[in-house]
């Protein structure tokens, strides 16, 4: 039990989640529907509780951990995937005795039916756009997937359903995919020979350079639903202006481009959160629960 739990911005969780998480606190949960605008914010959102549940949106540093003595459980309603890609600080957390979970899986297949849609838009001309001089088929194009967990798997599926010819690259080989027909290659190996690349990685992930881009070329088409962008920003700006070459992103893919969409015209760009459905709600609130539950009932 404990005796407040603050959710320090908007975390997504659906009502009846928020119904179940108030028996676990002494006090009402202090809730927050806007993200905070500073650190000062944050800690003076988050003071005198030692719960908190927290989105990916917000960034939780050692300078905000301390400031909260009596925190003893943060709850990320996000995917932690590693310690260098969270938006907590896990190190200086721990080093406090304060247990941080996050969670894994829920919006996977939001995300891997965007990519599917916009990619049957842009090859068809059914949008502003038009990929090739004439609408084209999905049939036996060549996609690259970068990033082959849970989403890039989906994604691959769904690809082959379509007959498109799918490979991958990963930091690790994925044994179970190729056993499935998924095919590993080098990064400037998939980037050269794939016309379409779809990249799914932690935030924090900085992959593709000027030599990266250089490598995938002109007519290309490539696809970012990462947390952030996975690519040195100077690099990808020279490529989307070559001839033939398309991007897609969805809000948390757009990152820093944000703010300069309109100077590029072939950026495709969504203000919402692919993944983030109703179903994702409530797979996300599930396990957040089960999380909350699980560390109350090992600590007693």
């Amino acid at each position: 039990m404990f005796n407040q739990i603050v959710c320090a911005d908007k975390v997504g969780l659906e009502a009846w989640a928020l119904e179940e998480l108030q028996k676990y606190s002494k006090q009402a949960i202090v809730m927050f529907d806007q993200d905070p605008q500073s650190k000062d914010e944050l800690i003076d959102r988050i003071q005198g509780a030692d719960c908190v549940l927290v989105s990916w949106r917000t960034r939780m540093d050692a300078e905000v951990i301390a400031s909260t003595p009596s925190l003893r459980y943060i709850g990320m309603c996000c995917s932690l995937y590693d310690e260098r890609s969270a938006n907590v600080d896990i190190a200086a957390a721990r080093a406090r005795g304060i247990e941080v979970r996050g969670v894994r899986d829920y919006g996977d297949e939001g995300v891997a039916e965007f990519v599917m849609s916009e990619l049957i838009r842009l090859l068809k001309g059914l949008g502003p756009h038009q990929w090739q001089n004439e609408p084209v088929e999905l049939q036996q194009r060549k996609l690259g997937i970068i990033g082959m967990g849970a989403t890039g798997r989906i994604l691959a599926h769904r690809a082959s359903a379509f007959g498109m010819q799918v490979r991958y690259f990963s930091r690790s080989r994925k044994p179970e995919c190729e056993q499935a027909g998924f095919t590993y290659a080098p990064l400037h190996e998939l980037l050269q020979t794939s016309e379409i690349i779809s990249m799914h990685l932690p935030r924090n992930t900085k992959l593709l350079g000027s030599e990266e881009f250089a490598a995938l070329g002109q007519g290309k088409i490539l696809v970012n639903t990462s947390l952030g962008t996975p690519f040195d920003a100077a690099a990808f700006r020279n490529w989307i202006q070559a001839s033939g070459n398309y991007a897609i992103f969805d809000a948390d893919a757009a990152g820093e481009f944000k703010a300069e969409l309109h100077r590029y015209p072939k950026i495709i760009y969504t203000p919402k959160v692919s993944g983030f459905t109703r179903e994702a709600r409530g797979r996300l609130s599930r396990k957040v629960l089960d999380n909350l539950t699980h560390y109350i009932g090992t600590a007693e």
